[in-house]
């Protein structure tokens, strides 16, 4: 029980440290509103000549713009959440003290990455979705069993945003830089996630291949589940699938990189 309890301070101490930056939150909010509005009129545009592109109407084509802003600084798309520590703490060295401490590396950053993207769901990503649902017409369930199933699938994709960006942080070990594997998390973020373009409207097998990975179960899933458009224990069997799989590989590249501080710490 005390380890939950210790984990769950983390969680608590990410939420709170996020909280304290108000300006940069409310700067956040405002972009990803005017963002939301211009992918809106961008997708409105694309789907009166392709209506029903990627199987989705105009209005859950909104919806899904919507949720993408939304969920876009929560799951640290293009990168800036625990990994951008990690990162620096390898760099410094103090990534040893860390091995210290009398809790799991992996969970404990995974706790505090957990903090960071409740905040940023709460503080930065409600009022732009709201915004979308009163200002422009969306598809969203009326029951509250569609909404906590959307809940279901936010929580699995943080966990599978988390281990993406971990495996990446870890590979400044043997890389001894992070600028580079971050502009690769950036680009692949924004391709993979679909939080450009949904990714059921990718064609043929790179449609198929891109909806296969990891990156799929951050913002597709969930809006396929809020919509109705795909079967929740589907979506979630996907995400936990990806999530223990990315999770169980940190765990193994965190193991390397563990011994090879050892090695060079003497």
């Amino acid at each position: 029980m005390g380890s939950w309890r210790l984990y769950a301070a983390v969680v608590a101490g990410g939420f709170r440290r996020y909280a304290t930056y108000r300006a940069a939150t409310f700067a956040g909010v405002f972009t990803n509103t005017v963002f939301g509005v211009i992918l809106v009129y961008t997708y409105l545009a694309l789907w009166d000549e392709k209506p029903h592109l990627g199987g989705y109407d105009q209005a859950q084509a909104v919806t899904y713009v919507w949720l993408g802003q939304c969920l876009y600084s929560t799951l640290a798309i293009q990168g800036g959440g625990a990994e951008k520590d990690v990162i620096e703490r390898i760099r410094t060295g103090e990534i040893a003290v860390d091995l210290y401490r009398p809790a799991d590396l992996q969970l404990w950053w995974l706790a505090s990455d957990l903090g960071r993207a409740l905040f940023q769901l709460i503080g930065r990503g409600v009022i732009p979705f709201v915004f979308g649902a009163l200002f422009f017409p969306m598809a969203l369930p009326t029951d509250v069993m569609s909404w906590a199933a959307l809940l279901v699938a936010l929580a699995l994709a943080m966990v599978v945003s988390f281990g993406i960006r971990y495996l990446a942080a870890l590979s400044v070990f043997w890389l001894m830089d992070g600028m580079g594997i971050m502009q690769g998390v950036m680009i692949t973020g924004v391709f993979c996630s679909g939080i450009v373009f949904p990714l059921n409207a990718f064609p043929g097998v790179l449609g198929d291949i891109v909806r296969a990975l990891p990156w799929a179960a951050q913002l597709q899933m969930p809006a396929d589940v809020l919509m109705g458009e795909t079967d929740p224990f589907g979506a979630y069997a996907f995400q936990a699938t990806w999530a223990v799989v990315l999770l169980a590989a940190g765990r193994l590249l965190q193991s390397a990189a563990t011994r090879r501080v050892v090695v060079q710490g003497g």
